[in-house]
């Protein structure tokens, strides 16, 4: 799968995967994998520009699709009239922060985290507080009812005062979180009001755990997901809301605004992809478990001093670079989305023309860490250590 695109037709791609650094830079950091498209998501698409299918979303088509993946999938049941559709996760967290809380308000996180998981909860005014995950990487539930407890509460309005926006599966750790986690995760959070959103967009790209879907264990959790990222369709924007059975009312609560945003072509290609594409998944999952072992042989080889935890799902690796010559001893938090002004992520990329997503990026615990995309062809894996081993 990630051989049949060869490397100077990746760099035909106008996406800011492959545009954003200069050419001489091998690109390992945003989420986009370089494959082509399942077969059937491209016919369903083809077949409904030849229709002129090109308006407005209707119906609850890709809400049923995703019910029929998730049912065969994890064995999760979708209730399709507790959903919603958006335009994507992150725009669908963006408004459900905003419903959910009053300005002012807080978001907990657990970092590190993605990035936009800070960005996006500053742009809506409410405060961003951390529960850092543990040194396992695993979330810290003490850390977390502390930040409960600090900023938990109902407003004067009825809102809750926090929400706590979750990560599963973890990006950019990998981790899965257990269902006892999650179940524990719901009673910690209940008596303090906090609201728990799930990001749960990486979920179908599983190696070695079960998922649970947070909204099967928390009656007022809300879950998003699309096939973005395990299709590889980010630039084809929709996405989902999943709520748990006391929800009702808050999914009825979203604005008319914000269901205008999903793309009607982006649908069409979700549900082919959720129906058709699942034969194509597993062979992408293959070829992510060869370059997984891949990364470990080529890391114990060319860069002893970069330590990696593989992770249970995704197609992102976690580096830790603390104990390498290019490790920062100035490092800390950045708020860009990309981080590049400091850490080993700028010595990877000045140093060895190779682009990373900079730990700083993803708040506390991301300090002198990079991100690497492993979903991209086995010689690009291999020539982009073997310059950081260089370095490191």
């Amino acid at each position: 799968m990630f051989e049949a695109v060869p490397l100077d037709r990746l760099r035909e791609r106008t996406s800011v995967k492959w545009r954003f650094f200069e050419p001489d830079v091998l690109p390992m950091w945003v989420a986009e994998m370089d494959v082509l498209p399942a077969e059937p998501i491209t016919h369903a698409v083809h077949d409904a520009m030849l229709r002129g299918d090109t308006g407005y979303p209707h119906g609850t088509g890709y809400a049923e699709a995703f019910a029929r993946f998730a049912s065969d999938t994890w064995g999760a049941e979708v209730a399709v009239d507790r959903t919603a559709l958006v335009s994507d996760v992150m725009m669908g967290a963006f408004e459900l922060i905003r419903m959910l809380t009053p300005p002012g308000g807080s978001v907990i996180v657990t970092s590190p985290v993605y990035p936009p998981f800070h960005a996006y909860s500053r742009h809506a005014e409410r405060s961003v507080v951390e529960a850092p995950l543990g040194d396992d990487l695993r979330l810290d539930l003490v850390a977390i009812e502390e930040a409960c407890a600090r900023v938990g509460g109902v407003a004067d309005d009825g809102r809750a005062r926090a929400v706590l926006l979750l990560c599963n599966p973890h990006n950019p750790t990998g981790t899965v979180h257990t269902r006892a986690e999650l179940e524990r995760l719901a009673a910690i959070t209940a008596p303090y009001g906090v609201r728990v959103i799930s990001d749960e967009v990486h979920a179908p790209l599983l190696f070695d755990a079960e998922f649970t879907p947070y909204w099967t264990v928390d009656p007022r959790g809300l879950s998003l997901t699309s096939a973005s990222k395990a299709f590889n369709l980010a630039g084809l924007r929709t996405a989902l809301v999943v709520g748990g059975d006391d929800t009702a009312a808050d999914l009825a609560g979203i604005a008319e605004v914000v269901s205008h945003g999903p793309s009607h072509i982006a649908s069409i290609a979700h549900v082919a992809a959720f129906d058709e594409g699942r034969e194509w998944l597993a062979d992408v999952l293959d070829g992510l478990r060869d370059n997984r072992a891949l990364l470990a042989r080529l890391l114990a080889e060319h860069a002893p001093t970069i330590r990696w935890r593989p992770g249970e799902a995704t197609f992102l690796a976690w580096l830790d670079c603390r104990g390498t010559r290019v490790a920062d001893p100035a490092s800390a938090p950045d708020p860009g989305y990309i981080g590049l002004s400091t850490g080993p992520a700028k010595a990877f990329l000045e140093r060895a023309r190779v682009g990373l997503s900079a730990g700083e990026a993803f708040g506390t615990g991301g300090a002198n860490h990079v991100r690497f995309n492993l979903g991209t062809r086995p010689d690009v894996i291999e020539e982009a250590v073997r310059r950081m081993g260089a370095v490191a």
